[in-house]
């Protein structure tokens, strides 16, 4: 049986698109996860950034990996329905925490955020995953943007950094150059968001987000989850987060001391 929120729509669209939105996922949880950002941005971890060059205006801070030090990440993480949402879209029995991520654009921020998949970034492989993307103020022009389908692609995008534009590897033959999804005609699907409202969406879809020219703050949480076939893979650099010290090989599970199990299915 399907958790309340989903519908058999919600899971289709999810496995044939790599994303749909997820009315009120955090809709319980938008207070606490304000208050954790405001933490987050007053004490920022070691993986902090400012995402825009000298002259731009406004302000773009990212963060992640934050939920042990951030008590009320950790209380939404593991007190919201999200990782019973997700092994429902993800046809997994298990679900496991892999990491949490703010992105802040205050007002009048022009650059949006570049065209990437997550999946390259990270040490992980595996067809069961998923992001949730939930914005913590209304969302009419700053919305997060997703290219339908390109979870299926024959080829992964090259990962490149936010602010230098480098390649994020120096091997760039296993991944496709970044596309330009409005210039090439894809499928791209946004939606008006309210908060607490969630984009769910595998780690292989294309995604971006417009700037914030409102006069409106557009705070958003993300968590990053994985399901039962998930396995640790090297890449050919540091990966992002990097997780040092973790002690994995290819092909292990990721290790529950450090990505504990917040779902498993009854039975």
């Amino acid at each position: 049986m399907t958790h309340p929120l989903l519908t058999p729509d919600h899971i289709t669209t999810f496995q044939n698109d790599g994303v749909v939105l997820i009315k009120g996922l955090f809709k319980d949880h938008v207070e606490t996860l304000r208050r954790g950002v405001e933490v987050n941005m007053a004490e920022p971890g070691p993986y902090a950034a400012e995402n825009l060059k000298a002259g731009d205006s406004g302000r773009f801070f990212d963060d992640y990996c934050n939920w042990q030090r951030i008590d009320e990440f950790s209380r939404v993480i593991h007190n919201s329905p999200a990782a019973e949402v997700a092994a429902d879209l993800m046809s997994s029995d298990t679900v496991q925490l892999f990491h949490d991520h703010v992105l802040v654009k205050e007002p009048g921020t022009a650059k949006p955020t570049p065209w990437h998949q997550d999946g390259p970034y990270y040490f992980v492989e595996g067809r069961q995953t998923v992001s949730f993307w939930s914005p913590l103020d209304p969302v009419r022009e700053a919305s997060l943007r997703c290219v339908a389908g390109s979870h299926l692609w024959d080829k992964p995008v090259l990962p490149t950094r936010w602010l230098s534009e480098e390649n994020f590897y120096a091997d760039d033959d296993l991944y496709m150059p970044v596309p330009d999804p409005d210039a090439e005609g894809m499928p791209v699907r946004e939606w008006e968001m309210e908060p607490g409202d969630a984009v769910a969406f595998n780690y292989y879809v294309l995604h971006g987000a417009r700037g914030n020219q409102s006069t409106t703050r557009r705070r958003a949480f993300s968590l990053r989850l994985i399901g039962d076939d998930v396995r640790y893979v090297e890449r050919p650099g540091r990966t992002s987060p990097p997780f040092p010290g973790h002690d994995m090989k290819t092909g292990d599970r990721l290790r529950e001391d450090w990505f504990p199990v917040l779902w498993r299915r009854p039975g």
